[in-house]
């Protein structure tokens, strides 16, 4: 879709609206055991395969930043969210492996 416009938000962006409160959900399209090995708190897990069958119980109504290890499932989930009726969606730049290194260090990486 080549004039689709995907936006983004940063670690840094996403650490500083949580810490004022703000809860965009947060969807990890990860596999289970990339997500067992580390994630970001209060998201939910959805791997990418998953999408299209658990599409129902994400709200098209809500900000969804979703990520992935270094964001290119990340990619192809928003652009199906957003063919699928969904207009807030955001990829987390650089995914898990940039919120570890940009804000939780101690973050085990793999």
């Amino acid at each position: 879709m080549p004039d689709q416009i995907l936006s983004q938000i940063s670690p840094e962006e996403l650490k500083a609206r949580l810490d004022k409160g703000e809860a965009p959900f947060i969807l990890d399209v990860r596999n289970p055991d990339e997500y067992a090995t580390c994630k970001i708190s209060g998201s939910t897990l959805v791997p990418l395969g998953e999408l299209p069958a658990r599409l129902r119980e994400l709200d098209p109504d809500n900000e969804i930043v979703v990520h992935c290890k270094m964001g290119g499932r990340a990619t192809q989930a928003q652009i199906f969210l957003q063919q699928h009726g969904f207009s807030d969606v955001k990829n987390l730049t650089g995914g898990i492996l940039a919120w570890a290194e940009k804000i939780d260090p101690s973050m085990k990486k793999y």
